[in-house]
């Protein structure tokens, strides 16, 4: 069995004395993991770093076996990303949304999202509307997608301002004002991509609101922890958005 494909390196673990295996978000074969022989050699450390992008040749005699790759380097992000504490975490914490995803599961989207954000996490105007796009994006393809498309009670398209917690679907500022406190508020950049994220306050209510769905289709049910790297990533893109209050805006990112 033998293909190739480009991918994201996700992470690495020990194998044997020289070797490690790689895990690859690829693009048509998914998170896929192989075996790198002299993945510890002093030339391959460099390129076997989270965020960087590869060329992969992947072999093996069964298809179901782990497999080699055969692995060169294409874009040597991880360097940038390592600059900053947004880069940092922001990688990790993507990494870890897609380790929730089958492995060996093709996702070209979420491939493809993972590069552009990867590329945008040195604007942190940015990172922080992109990443709860990314979270979005993989509720979606795990089967839990938000419907933000119309209103629930009334199907009209404008004035969205709120998500009911039980359908995880869109509620105009009318129709849900008698049940405003238990309904999520959902950030107008959500529903308008032209429409930029501007402050700390509608981003952390972006958070809270896919956090809230990930705990509750995702984390609850599987009985996992949130990874804390969600929580370091929300924290320092908060902190680099202008009009900062650090201690308002981490409450409400760490208690959905």
């Amino acid at each position: 069995m033998e293909w190739r494909d480009e991918g994201i390196i996700l992470g690495l673990r020990k194998h044997g004395e020289t070797s490690v295996i790689a895990e690859v978000m690829t693009r048509a074969h998914g998170r896929h993991m192989g075996i790198v022989r002299g993945g510890r050699s002093k030339r391959l450390q460099p390129v076997l770093q989270p965020g960087n992008t590869v060329d992969l040749v992947w072999r093996a005699r069964l298809d179901e076996h782990l497999g080699q790759y055969q692995i060169e380097l294409l874009d040597g992000r991880a360097g940038r990303l390592m600059q900053s504490a947004i880069g940092v975490h922001g990688v990790q914490a993507m990494a870890a949304l897609l380790r929730l995803l089958p492995e060996r599961d093709a996702h070209p989207r979420l491939h493809d999202a993972f590069a552009v954000i990867l590329d945008s996490l040195d604007q942190p105007d940015e990172a922080g509307a992109l990443y709860v796009r990314f979270e979005l994006a993989v509720l979606e393809d795990l089967g839990f997608g938000l419907d933000l498309a119309a209103c629930a009670a009334t199907g009209v398209r404008t004035d969205l301002v709120y998500v009911s917690p039980k359908s995880g679907r869109a509620v105009s500022a009318a129709a849900g004002a008698p049940w405003a406190e238990r309904m999520l508020p959902l950030p107008g950049f959500l529903v308008d991509r032209n429409c930029p994220c501007t402050d700390a306050d509608t981003l952390a209510q972006a958070f809270r609101l896919s956090g809230y769905f990930l705990e509750r289709h995702v984390f609850e049910p599987r009985g996992i922890e949130p990874p804390i790297s969600r929580e370091s990533f929300c924290v320092a893109a908060l902190r680099a958005m202008p009009q900062v209050s650090p201690s308002d805006t981490v409450n409400e990112v760490i208690s959905p």
